[in-house]
C-alpha cells in the first residue's frame, strides 16, 4: 500500500514537472511571430533575417523584445536592415501591445501607413531616413502614450497637422529635412523637450508656445523673424538735486583708471589660467582617456556605406548607433584601438577600429565575409563591419571577463581586487583556444591563417574555454610595415626574415600563450635590472640550468597535484615554440596533446589546499623537458 502510495506520489510530481515544463516552452507570443512572419515575407529585404516560427521569438529573433512574461512583443527594432518599398498594410498594426517601432535608415517608400494609428500602446517611432511622402496623418488622438516621433530626412509635404499638440506626453519631435509648408501649429505641449523642425518650407512666426527652442530648431526655412515681448523695465530712479556733480576731468581720470585696473587685473587672470591648465594637462591621468566617443576619431566619415551584418546576428543598430554610443578604450593592439561600446538599447558590443588597412574596398569585403561566416564555439564570431575611406570598423561580442592578458598580468597582490587564475580554468584556455585555432587552419583548405595570436586576443566563451579573436585580419594590413613585425614576444623567428605569417607561425605564437599560462609572466617582461627579456628565451634558460619549479607561475603552487601536468603542458610549450617551424607540430596534433594533458593523470586540479611553498620537478620529468629544449 505505501508503495502503493509512493509510486502515485511520484506520478503526480512527474506530470506537474511535465505540464510546467512545457507551459514554459509554450509561453511565446505565436500571433505576433506570426504577424511579423507576414511582414518580412511580404517586404522586400536584402539582407537575412532570422525569423522562423521554429525559434523562439523572444530569445533568437533579430530586433524583437518580450514582454516580461513572453506573450508580447513590445518592440521591434531594425533600423539599417536593408528593408525596401512601402510597409505592408495590416501587418505590423496587428501588434497590440508594440512600444517601440523603429524602421529608421532603411528604404522604406510610399505614405505613412494609415493603419499605423492602431498601435494605441507607442511610445516611440522611429522612421527617419527612409523615402516616405505624402502628408502626415491628421489624427494623433490614438497615440495617447506617445513620447518620441522622429519622421526626418523623408519626403513628408503638406502642413503639420494641428493635432500633434493632442500627444500630450510628447518629449521628442523630429520632423526635419522634409518638404512640410505652411505655418507652424500652435504646438502647447509642456513635456515636449526636443525640437526639430529645420530645413522645411515652413513659413509664418514661430509660436510663443515654441519660442523656447533655441533658432537652430527652426533653421532652413522662410519663417517671420521671431518677436517677443519687451520685458517691462523698473522705473528709472531721479537723481537728487542734493547729490554733488564730478567734473568731466575727475570722471576722465576714473574712466582711465578703472581700465587699467581691469586690464591688470585680466592679465593676472589669464595667466593663472594658462599655468593651471597646463599643470593639469601635465598631470591628468591617462585613464581619462579610456571614456570616448567613436565619433571622436571619424569626423571624416563620408558616409559610403553601412554597416554589414552576417547572418545569424541578432542585433539590431547602425552606423549612427555606434557614433553615438557611450566608448570605452579596451586596448590598443597590433591592428588598431578596440572599444567597447554601450548602445542605446542596452546592449554592448565590442568595435575594433583598424589602422593601416592595405586592401581595396572589395578585397576587404571578401576578406570579412570568409571571417564572418566561420562559426565555431572557441572562435569569438564577428558580427559585423563598415568600410569606408576614411574608417574600417568590426564588431565583436563583448566578453565582460576581458581578455586572458587582462586575467593573467592585472595587478597582483592582496589589494589588488584580481582574482587569480586556478589551474583548471588555465587548461580550458589552452584547450579551447587550441580546438578554435585547429578549426581556422582547417578552413579555406587548409591555408587559412590567424595572423595575430596572443594572449589579449584569448577570451572566455560560455563554457569558461578559451576562445580567440582577431582573426584574418593579417592579410588586409598595410605590408610595408606589417603590424606581426610589433607582436613583441610573439612573433615567430621566420616572420622576421620572411614579412609573412604561417599556420607555423601561428602555432609559436600559441606555445607563447602556453608559457604564459603556466609562468603568469608577459611575453616580453623587466627583470630587476630592467633589462627587457623575452618569454621563450628565459623559459629556456631556466629549464636549461636549474631544474626547479622556477618556471611555474606562483599563483599555481597552492594546488596540489598538477606538477605532471604543468610539466606536459610546458613540453608542449616548448615543441610549439620551437625556433624551426618544421619541428613544431601541427594545431590539430596540439589540440590532442593538450586534451591528453588532463586524461593521463589522475589529479584533482580544481580542489585547493594549503599554498606549497615549492614545486620541484622529479629527476625523470626534468629530463624530459630538458631533452625537448635540447633539440631545439
Amino acid at each position: 500500500m505505501m508503495m502503493m502510495m509512493g509510486k502515485n506520489k511520484f506520478i503526480f510530481f512527474a506530470v506537474l514537472l511535465f505540464g510546467t515544463m512545457v507551459s514554459l516552452v509554450s509561453m511565446e507570443p505565436v500571433e505576433d511571430k506570426q504577424v511579423l512572419i507576414d511582414f518580412i515575407q511580404r517586404i522586400s529585404h536584402s539582407r537575412a533575417i532570422n525569423w522562423d516560427m521554429g525559434s523562439s521569438a523572444c530569445l533568437n529573433w533579430t530586433g524583437i523584445t518580450c514582454n516580461h512574461d513572453n506573450s508580447r512583443i513590445i518592440a521591434l527594432r531594425l533600423p539599417a536592415s536593408s528593408l525596401h518599398g512601402p510597409i505592408p498594410s495590416n501587418t505590423l498594426s496587428r501588434l497590440p501591445a508594440l512600444q517601440i517601432l523603429s524602421l529608421r535608415s532603411n528604404g522604406l517608400t510610399g505614405p505613412f501607413p494609415s493603419d499605423f494609428t492602431n498601435l494605441r500602446n507607442l511610445t516611440a517611432l522611429y522612421l527617419q531616413s527612409n523615402g516616405f511622402y505624402g502628408p502626415l496623418p491628421l489624427n494623433f488622438s490614438d497615440w495617447n502614450n506617445l513620447s518620441i516621433l522622429n519622421l526626418s530626412n523623408n519626403g513628408f509635404n503638406g502642413s503639420i497637422p494641428p493635432f500633434v499638440s493632442n500627444l500630450s506626453h510628447l518629449t521628442a519631435l523630429s520632423l526635419a529635412n522634409n518638404s512640410l509648408s505652411g505655418e507652424i501649429p500652435n504646438l502647447s505641449i509642456p513635456s515636449l523637450q526636443v525640437l526639430d523642425l529645420s530645413n522645411n518650407n515652413l513659413t509664418g512666426p514661430v509660436p510663443e508656445s515654441l519660442q523656447r527652442f533655441p533658432t537652430s530648431a527652426f533653421a532652413g526655412n522662410n519663417l517671420s523673424p521671431v518677436t517677443s515681448i519687451p520685458p517691462v523695465l523698473p522705473p528709472i530712479s531721479q537723481p537728487s538735486t542734493k547729490s554733488s556733480k564730478l567734473g568731466e576731468p575727475a570722471i576722465l581720470g576714473i574712466a582711465i583708471g578703472g581700465c587699467a585696473l581691469a586690464f591688470v587685473i585680466l592679465a593676472l587672470i589669464m595667466i593663472l589660467r594658462y599655468s593651471k591648465d597646463r599643470k593639469e594637462v601635465s598631470e591628468r591621468p591617462k585613464k581619462e582617456e579610456k571614456t570616448t566617443k567613436l565619433r571622436s576619431g571619424s569626423q571624416n566619415v563620408n558616409g559610403n556605406g553601412s554597416l554589414v551584418f552576417f547572418e545569424g546576428s541578432n542585433l539590431a543598430f547602425d552606423l549612427e548607433d555606434l557614433f553615438r554610443a557611450s566608448a570605452e578604450v579596451l586596448g590598443k593592439g597590433t591592428f588598431g584601438t578596440t572599444y567597447k561600446a554601450a548602445l542605446e538599447d542596452a546592449s554592448t558590443v565590442v568595435v575594433k577600429r583598424l589602422k593601416e588597412v592595405a586592401a581595396a574596398k572589395r578585397d576587404f569585403a571578401l576578406q570579412m565575409e570568409l571571417v564572418g561566416n566561420i562559426r565555431h564555439e572557441n572562435i569569438v564570431p564577428l558580427r559585423a563591419y563598415y568600410y569606408s575611406k576614411d574608417e574600417k570598423l568590426m564588431v565583436y561580442d563583448y566578453y565582460d571577463q576581458g581578455s586572458v592578458s587582462s586575467m593573467l598580468h592585472a595587478k597582483r597582490g592582496e589589494n589588488a581586487g584580481r582574482t587569480p587564475l586556478d589551474w583548471e580554468t588555465r587548461l580550458r584556455i589552452a584547450i579551447g583556444a587550441a580546438r578554435g585555432l585547429a578549426y581556422i587552419h582547417s578552413q579555406t583548405g587548409g591555408k587559412l591563417v590567424h595572423g595575430n595570436v596572443r594572449a589579449s586576443n584569448v577570451f572566455l566563451n560560455p563554457q569558461r574555454y578559451g576562445c580567440v579573436s582577431d582573426l584574418g585580419l593579417a592579410t588586409v594590413m598595410t605590408p610595408l610595415a606589417p603590424p606581426v613585425m610589433r607582436i613583441g614576444g610573439y612573433r615567430a623567428p621566420e616572420v622576421a626574415d620572411t614579412r609573412k605569417v604561417y599556420q607555423s607561425s601561428d602555432v609559436y605564437s600559441f606555445g607563447v600563450v602556453l608559457l604564459e599560462l603556466l609562468t603568469g609572466k608577459s611575453p616580453t617582461h623587466a627583470t630587476g635590472g630592467e633589462e627587457v627579456v623575452h618569454l621563450v628565451r628565459w623559459v629556456h634558460s631556466v629549464v636549461r640550468e636549474e631544474w626547479t619549479a622556477e618556471v611555474f607561475d606562483v599563483e599555481l603552487l597552492r594546488y596540489p597535484n598538477i606538477e605532471e601536468e604543468m610539466v606536459e603542458m610546458l613540453q608542449i610549450a616548448m615543441q610549439c615554440v620551437a625556433r624551426s617551424p618544421e619541428q613544431r607540430p601541427k594545431m590539430a596534433q596540439v589540440v590532442k596533446l593538450v586534451e591528453d594533458v588532463r586524461r593521463t593523470t589522475n589529479t584533482g586540479a580544481s580542489e585547493v589546499s594549503t599554498p606549497a611553498t615549492e614545486v620541484g620537478l622529479s629527476p625523470v620529468v626534468a629530463q624530459q623537458v630538458g631533452s625537448s629544449v635540447v633539440a631545439m
